[in-house]
Protein backbone atom coordinates (compact mmCIF):
# COMPACT_ATOMS: atom_id res chain seq x y z
CA UNK A 1 0.00 0.00 0.00
CA UNK A 2 1.21 3.49 -0.80
CA UNK A 3 2.30 5.59 2.18
CA UNK A 4 0.33 8.76 2.95
CA UNK A 5 1.85 11.93 4.39
CA UNK A 6 0.74 15.45 5.26
CA UNK A 7 2.29 18.84 4.47
CA UNK A 8 0.84 21.64 6.58
CA UNK A 9 1.17 25.40 6.01
CA UNK A 10 -0.27 26.46 9.40
CA UNK A 11 -3.04 28.56 7.81
CA UNK A 12 -4.28 31.55 9.84
CA UNK A 13 -8.04 31.21 9.66
CA UNK A 14 -10.26 34.28 9.45
CA UNK A 15 -10.96 35.42 13.01
CA UNK A 16 -7.90 33.57 14.37
CA UNK A 17 -4.22 34.49 14.76
CA UNK A 18 -0.76 32.98 14.00
CA UNK A 19 -0.28 31.56 17.50
CA UNK A 20 -3.55 29.69 17.22
CA UNK A 21 -2.58 28.50 13.74
CA UNK A 22 0.62 26.94 15.10
CA UNK A 23 -1.25 25.28 17.97
CA UNK A 24 -3.69 23.88 15.42
CA UNK A 25 -0.77 22.49 13.41
CA UNK A 26 0.34 20.69 16.57
CA UNK A 27 -3.10 19.13 17.01
CA UNK A 28 -3.20 18.16 13.34
CA UNK A 29 0.19 16.41 13.67
CA UNK A 30 -1.00 14.49 16.72
CA UNK A 31 -4.15 13.44 14.91
CA UNK A 32 -2.17 12.41 11.83
CA UNK A 33 -0.02 10.17 14.01
CA UNK A 34 -3.09 8.55 15.58
CA UNK A 35 -4.55 7.94 12.12
CA UNK A 36 -1.46 6.22 10.71
CA UNK A 37 0.09 8.80 8.39
CA UNK A 38 3.81 8.20 7.85
CA UNK A 39 5.14 11.77 7.74
CA UNK A 40 4.05 15.22 8.82
CA UNK A 41 5.93 18.06 7.11
CA UNK A 42 5.75 21.80 7.59
CA UNK A 43 6.47 24.52 5.06
CA UNK A 44 8.63 27.63 4.85
CA UNK A 45 6.79 30.72 3.67
CA UNK A 46 7.97 34.29 4.17
CA UNK A 47 5.87 37.46 4.01
CA UNK A 48 2.70 35.41 3.55
CA UNK A 49 0.61 36.67 6.46
CA UNK A 50 -2.17 34.12 5.96
CA UNK A 51 0.14 31.24 6.93
CA UNK A 52 2.25 31.03 10.09
CA UNK A 53 4.88 28.53 8.89
CA UNK A 54 8.05 30.60 8.40
CA UNK A 55 10.74 28.63 10.27
CA UNK A 56 10.15 24.90 9.77
CA UNK A 57 13.07 23.59 11.83
CA UNK A 58 11.84 25.40 14.96
CA UNK A 59 8.28 24.19 14.47
CA UNK A 60 9.61 20.70 13.75
CA UNK A 61 11.31 20.52 17.15
CA UNK A 62 8.02 21.37 18.84
CA UNK A 63 6.08 18.86 16.72
CA UNK A 64 8.59 16.08 17.25
CA UNK A 65 8.38 16.64 20.99
CA UNK A 66 4.58 16.68 20.84
CA UNK A 67 4.37 13.34 18.97
CA UNK A 68 5.95 9.90 19.37
CA UNK A 69 6.28 7.95 16.13
CA UNK A 70 5.34 9.93 13.04
CA UNK A 71 8.24 11.28 11.00
CA UNK A 72 8.54 15.08 11.14
CA UNK A 73 10.02 17.02 8.24
CA UNK A 74 10.48 20.24 6.30
CA UNK A 75 8.67 20.80 3.07
CA UNK A 76 11.03 22.45 2.72
CA UNK A 77 14.06 24.47 3.79
CA UNK A 78 14.75 27.11 1.13
CA UNK A 79 18.48 26.43 0.99
CA UNK A 80 19.66 29.40 -1.13
CA UNK A 81 18.84 31.66 1.83
CA UNK A 82 21.09 29.78 4.25
CA UNK A 83 24.45 28.24 5.07
CA UNK A 84 24.48 24.53 4.27
CA UNK A 85 26.62 24.01 7.36
CA UNK A 86 24.07 25.64 9.66
CA UNK A 87 21.18 23.73 8.06
CA UNK A 88 23.08 20.47 8.62
CA UNK A 89 23.69 21.37 12.26
CA UNK A 90 20.03 22.29 12.80
CA UNK A 91 18.89 18.95 11.44
CA UNK A 92 21.54 16.99 13.28
CA UNK A 93 20.27 18.58 16.46
CA UNK A 94 16.72 17.51 15.59
CA UNK A 95 17.96 14.02 14.74
CA UNK A 96 19.97 13.78 17.97
CA UNK A 97 16.85 14.42 20.05
CA UNK A 98 14.40 12.49 17.83
CA UNK A 99 16.37 9.65 16.24
CA UNK A 100 15.10 8.13 12.98
CA UNK A 101 12.14 10.52 12.83
CA UNK A 102 13.50 13.58 10.99
CA UNK A 103 13.21 14.45 7.28
CA UNK A 104 15.19 17.23 5.64
CA UNK A 105 13.27 18.41 2.62
CA UNK A 106 15.18 21.02 0.62
CA UNK A 107 13.89 23.46 -1.98
CA UNK A 108 15.01 26.64 -3.71
CA UNK A 109 11.88 28.75 -4.09
CA UNK A 110 12.93 32.29 -5.01
CA UNK A 111 10.29 33.83 -2.70
CA UNK A 112 9.46 37.53 -2.85
CA UNK A 113 12.14 39.95 -4.07
CA UNK A 114 11.99 41.85 -0.77
CA UNK A 115 12.40 38.61 1.18
CA UNK A 116 15.42 37.66 -0.92
CA UNK A 117 16.99 41.04 -0.23
CA UNK A 118 16.38 40.82 3.52
CA UNK A 119 17.68 37.24 3.70
CA UNK A 120 20.82 37.89 1.68
CA UNK A 121 21.54 41.60 2.07
CA UNK A 122 25.07 41.34 3.49
CA UNK A 123 26.17 38.21 1.67
CA UNK A 124 28.82 38.19 -1.00
CA UNK A 125 28.78 36.00 -4.07
CA UNK A 126 26.28 33.17 -3.68
CA UNK A 127 27.20 29.53 -4.05
CA UNK A 128 25.40 27.55 -6.71
CA UNK A 129 22.48 25.44 -5.55
CA UNK A 130 24.32 22.34 -6.77
CA UNK A 131 27.30 23.21 -4.56
CA UNK A 132 25.06 23.77 -1.56
CA UNK A 133 23.51 20.33 -2.01
CA UNK A 134 26.96 18.76 -2.22
CA UNK A 135 27.84 20.60 1.00
CA UNK A 136 24.73 19.29 2.77
CA UNK A 137 25.63 15.77 1.67
CA UNK A 138 29.18 16.16 2.96
CA UNK A 139 28.06 17.51 6.35
CA UNK A 140 25.38 14.85 6.87
CA UNK A 141 27.68 11.95 5.98
CA UNK A 142 30.97 13.24 7.48
CA UNK A 143 32.59 12.44 4.15
CA UNK A 144 36.31 13.29 4.30
CA UNK A 145 37.28 11.25 1.24
CA UNK A 146 36.52 14.00 -1.28
CA UNK A 147 38.59 17.11 -1.91
CA UNK A 148 36.11 19.50 -0.31
CA UNK A 149 36.98 23.03 0.78
CA UNK A 150 35.74 22.12 4.29
CA UNK A 151 37.01 18.55 4.16
CA UNK A 152 37.73 18.18 7.89
CA UNK A 153 34.83 20.26 9.18
CA UNK A 154 32.21 18.31 11.16
CA UNK A 155 28.59 19.39 11.64
CA UNK A 156 27.72 18.91 15.29
CA UNK A 157 26.23 17.22 17.18
CA UNK A 158 27.69 14.16 15.48
CA UNK A 159 25.13 11.39 15.91
CA UNK A 160 24.71 7.83 14.69
CA UNK A 161 21.51 8.36 12.70
CA UNK A 162 20.95 10.63 9.70
CA UNK A 163 17.89 12.66 8.67
CA UNK A 164 16.26 11.45 5.46
CA UNK A 165 17.25 13.85 2.67
CA UNK A 166 14.57 14.84 0.16
CA UNK A 167 14.98 17.16 -2.79
CA UNK A 168 11.82 19.13 -3.58
CA UNK A 169 11.09 20.32 -7.08
CA UNK A 170 8.80 20.99 -9.99
CA UNK A 171 11.18 20.37 -12.88
CA UNK A 172 14.13 18.51 -14.32
CA UNK A 173 16.85 20.53 -12.61
CA UNK A 174 16.01 19.49 -9.07
CA UNK A 175 15.37 15.89 -10.16
CA UNK A 176 18.85 15.67 -11.74
CA UNK A 177 20.47 17.03 -8.58
CA UNK A 178 18.54 14.52 -6.46
CA UNK A 179 19.54 11.65 -8.75
CA UNK A 180 23.21 12.68 -8.86
CA UNK A 181 23.44 12.96 -5.07
CA UNK A 182 21.45 9.83 -4.28
CA UNK A 183 18.63 11.52 -2.38
CA UNK A 184 14.88 10.96 -2.40
CA UNK A 185 12.77 13.20 -4.65
CA UNK A 186 9.49 14.96 -3.88
CA UNK A 187 7.64 16.33 -6.92
CA UNK A 188 5.18 19.19 -6.38
CA UNK A 189 2.32 17.97 -8.56
CA UNK A 190 0.12 20.63 -6.94
CA UNK A 191 2.07 23.39 -8.72
CA UNK A 192 2.53 21.83 -12.16
CA UNK A 193 0.20 18.88 -12.85
CA UNK A 194 1.27 17.84 -16.36
CA UNK A 195 2.79 14.99 -18.34
CA UNK A 196 6.14 16.74 -18.06
CA UNK A 197 6.19 15.86 -14.36
CA UNK A 198 5.85 12.16 -15.15
CA UNK A 199 8.88 12.43 -17.46
CA UNK A 200 10.85 14.31 -14.80
CA UNK A 201 10.22 11.59 -12.23
CA UNK A 202 11.05 8.84 -14.73
CA UNK A 203 14.36 10.56 -15.56
CA UNK A 204 15.16 10.84 -11.85
CA UNK A 205 14.81 7.07 -11.51
CA UNK A 206 16.92 6.37 -14.59
CA UNK A 207 19.73 8.69 -13.50
CA UNK A 208 19.71 7.80 -9.80
CA UNK A 209 23.12 7.09 -8.26
CA UNK A 210 23.08 5.09 -4.99
CA UNK A 211 24.63 6.88 -2.02
CA UNK A 212 25.25 6.28 1.69
CA UNK A 213 21.97 8.14 2.27
CA UNK A 214 19.80 6.07 -0.09
CA UNK A 215 20.35 2.81 -1.96
CA UNK A 216 17.55 3.11 -4.52
CA UNK A 217 15.32 5.94 -5.82
CA UNK A 218 12.36 7.02 -3.75
CA UNK A 219 9.57 9.25 -5.07
CA UNK A 220 6.97 11.31 -3.25
CA UNK A 221 4.19 13.22 -5.05
CA UNK A 222 2.55 16.20 -3.30
CA UNK A 223 -1.07 17.16 -4.03
CA UNK A 224 -3.68 19.61 -2.78
CA UNK A 225 -6.55 17.54 -1.37
CA UNK A 226 -9.96 18.72 -0.21
CA UNK A 227 -11.91 15.87 1.39
CA UNK A 228 -15.37 15.98 2.97
CA UNK A 229 -18.24 13.63 3.74
CA UNK A 230 -19.88 14.46 0.40
CA UNK A 231 -18.75 15.88 -2.93
CA UNK A 232 -21.08 18.85 -2.40
CA UNK A 233 -19.49 19.69 0.95
CA UNK A 234 -16.01 19.37 -0.52
CA UNK A 235 -16.93 21.77 -3.33
CA UNK A 236 -18.21 24.24 -0.75
CA UNK A 237 -14.92 24.06 1.18
CA UNK A 238 -13.04 24.48 -2.09
CA UNK A 239 -14.61 27.91 -2.69
CA UNK A 240 -12.60 29.30 0.23
CA UNK A 241 -9.46 27.67 -1.16
CA UNK A 242 -10.15 29.25 -4.56
CA UNK A 243 -10.31 32.66 -2.91
CA UNK A 244 -7.20 32.08 -0.78
CA UNK A 245 -5.16 31.18 -3.86
CA UNK A 246 -6.41 34.29 -5.64
CA UNK A 247 -5.36 36.40 -2.65
CA UNK A 248 -1.92 34.76 -2.32
CA UNK A 249 -1.18 35.16 -6.02
CA UNK A 250 -2.32 38.79 -6.13
CA UNK A 251 -0.47 42.03 -5.39
CA UNK A 252 -2.66 42.56 -2.32
CA UNK A 253 -2.69 39.28 -0.34
CA UNK A 254 -5.00 38.78 2.62
CA UNK A 255 -3.64 38.60 6.20
CA UNK A 256 -5.85 35.56 6.88
CA UNK A 257 -7.33 32.50 5.22
CA UNK A 258 -10.89 33.45 4.21
CA UNK A 259 -13.79 31.49 5.66
CA UNK A 260 -16.27 29.58 3.53
CA UNK A 261 -18.89 32.18 4.43
CA UNK A 262 -16.66 35.03 3.26
CA UNK A 263 -15.88 33.20 0.02
CA UNK A 264 -19.58 32.63 -0.68
CA UNK A 265 -20.46 36.24 0.07
CA UNK A 266 -17.67 37.69 -2.05
CA UNK A 267 -17.95 35.33 -4.98
CA UNK A 268 -15.63 35.23 -8.01
CA UNK A 269 -15.52 37.93 -10.68
CA UNK A 270 -15.68 37.18 -14.39
CA UNK A 271 -12.04 38.27 -14.66
CA UNK A 272 -11.05 35.76 -11.94
CA UNK A 273 -12.92 32.77 -13.36
CA UNK A 274 -10.13 31.75 -15.71
CA UNK A 275 -7.55 31.75 -12.92
CA UNK A 276 -9.85 29.78 -10.62
CA UNK A 277 -10.47 27.17 -13.34
CA UNK A 278 -6.71 26.81 -13.86
CA UNK A 279 -6.10 26.47 -10.14
CA UNK A 280 -8.77 23.78 -9.89
CA UNK A 281 -6.53 21.54 -12.01
CA UNK A 282 -4.08 21.60 -9.10
CA UNK A 283 -6.58 20.18 -6.59
CA UNK A 284 -8.25 16.89 -5.77
CA UNK A 285 -11.77 17.61 -4.50
CA UNK A 286 -14.46 15.17 -3.42
CA UNK A 287 -15.74 12.62 -0.97
CA UNK A 288 -13.27 10.10 0.52
CA UNK A 289 -13.66 7.48 -2.22
CA UNK A 290 -13.37 10.05 -5.02
CA UNK A 291 -10.20 11.53 -3.54
CA UNK A 292 -8.78 8.06 -2.84
CA UNK A 293 -9.36 7.03 -6.46
CA UNK A 294 -7.66 10.14 -7.81
CA UNK A 295 -4.70 9.75 -5.44
CA UNK A 296 -4.30 6.14 -6.59
CA UNK A 297 -4.47 7.25 -10.23
CA UNK A 298 -1.76 9.87 -9.69
CA UNK A 299 0.38 7.42 -7.72
CA UNK A 300 0.16 4.95 -10.60
CA UNK A 301 1.03 7.59 -13.20
CA UNK A 302 4.21 8.52 -11.33
CA UNK A 303 4.87 5.05 -9.89
CA UNK A 304 5.09 6.93 -6.61
CA UNK A 305 6.29 5.39 -3.36
CA UNK A 306 4.47 7.97 -1.26
CA UNK A 307 1.77 10.61 -1.62
CA UNK A 308 1.76 13.79 0.45
CA UNK A 309 -1.52 15.63 0.78
CA UNK A 310 -1.77 19.34 1.54
CA UNK A 311 -5.07 19.80 3.41
CA UNK A 312 -4.83 23.58 3.26
CA UNK A 313 -8.51 24.34 3.75
CA UNK A 314 -10.46 26.81 5.88
CA UNK A 315 -11.22 25.72 9.44
CA UNK A 316 -9.24 23.34 11.63
CA UNK A 317 -12.32 21.13 11.95
CA UNK A 318 -12.34 20.71 8.16
CA UNK A 319 -8.62 19.89 8.13
CA UNK A 320 -8.95 17.38 10.97
CA UNK A 321 -12.02 15.74 9.47
CA UNK A 322 -10.51 15.66 5.99
CA UNK A 323 -7.40 13.71 6.99
CA UNK A 324 -9.57 11.43 9.12
CA UNK A 325 -11.89 10.57 6.23
CA UNK A 326 -8.95 9.90 3.92
CA UNK A 327 -7.19 7.70 6.48
CA UNK A 328 -10.36 5.64 6.81
CA UNK A 329 -10.73 5.36 3.03
CA UNK A 330 -7.16 4.06 2.74
CA UNK A 331 -7.53 1.90 5.85
CA UNK A 332 -4.39 3.32 7.41
CA UNK A 333 -3.16 1.65 10.60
Amino acid sequence: MIALNILDYSPVDEGSDPREALLQTTELAKHAEELGYRRFWVAEHHHVLSVAGSTPEMLMMHLATSTNRIRIGSGGIMLPHYSAYKVAENFRMLEALHSDRIDLGIGRSPSYRLVNKAMNEEKGERLSYEQQIEDIYKFLTDDTSEDHRFRNLIATPKVQTVPELWMLGTGGGSAKIAAANGSAYAFAHFTKPSETGIEVVADYRKQFQPSPLLEKPKVMIAVFAIVAETEEEAEEIATAFDLWLLFVESSNPSPYYPSIQTAKKRGISVAEEGKVNENRKRMIIGDPQQVKAEIERIAELYLADEITIIPNVAGIHNRMRGIELLAKAFELE
